[in-house]
This record gives C-alpha cells, structure tokens and sequence, in this order.
C-alpha cells in the first residue's frame, strides 16, 4: 500500500483475536460504544446501517465538546477489509470528506489491524486524527486483553 504521509495517516495494531472477533468489535455499534472516541467513556451513542451505502454517525465528548463523526460505508469485505467515508458534523470540525480504510489480516491467532485514513485538506488535520485515532485503537487493543 503506497501512503501519502502529507495527506494521510497509517496505524497498525497486533490484536491478541482471532479476526471475526476483531472484526465485530470495529463493526458492530454496542462495540464500538467501547472504544471508538479518543477519552474513555466519551462516546454519546453510535447509529449504523451496516450495508455498502449505509450511513454510520458517533457522536461523542471530546475535551468537553461535542464530536459527531459520520460517514457512508463505501465497501464491506468481512472480516478481512471495510472502507468508509469521515467528516465531521460541527462546522468547527469540518474538513470535508475523508476515506478511512482498515485491512484485517490474520496472523496465527493474532489478527492485525491496518487503519489508512487518506483525503486530509491540511497537516493540522491529519495531526489531529493521528492522536485520535491512536487514543481509539489502544482502547480497541484494551477490548482484547
């Protein structure tokens, strides 16, 4: 996978799961309750129409603040990749539509987890999601321990 670092962020993870279980947990909404905001217990409530063209919204607290992610899922290949769209409904957070890809890989009894999150309209963006992102995936990580 070719990755422009100006543009775009790449995370990867070694997931202590098998990779349907990892898979659930990104996917289904009472899982993604646990870990999909950067402070623990600041997710609001989670809405997912889980189809290619569905929608998904997370609104959460951030510092205090309201974050209401959303986005449409543009592709859904379980459990192995899913693809999907992200902005942000405050008009503070705003940046126009990104693209968020993550990649399933097995590997033994582990699975890891490849997040590229691409379209980013400027580096302070991209910072920002870094650092969200990174919070999120150690509690997914948390999840399986």
């Amino acid at each position: 996978m070719t990755v422009d670092t100006m543009h775009s962020l790449l995370i990867s993870r070694l997931i202590q799961a098998d990779r349907q279980q990892v898979w659930n947990a990104w996917t289904q909404p009472e899982l993604m309750q646990k870990w999909s905001c950067p402070e623990p217990s600041g997710v609001r409530g989670v809405q997912s129409d889980f189809r290619v063209g569905g929608a998904f919204v997370i609104a959460m607290n951030v510092e205090g603040n309201p974050h209401t992610a959303f986005g449409t899922y543009k592709e859904i290949d379980e459990p192995n990749r899913l693809v999907y769209t992200w902005d942000w409904k405050e008009e503070d957070q705003k940046m126009g539509e990104t693209i968020v890809t993550v990649e399933f890989e097995a590997r033994g009894d582990a699975t890891e987890v490849v997040l590229h999150h691409a379209g980013f309209p400027a580096e302070e963006a991209k910072e920002g999601h870094e650092q969200g992102w990174g919070a999120c995936i150690g509690h997914f990580e948390a999840l399986f321990s």
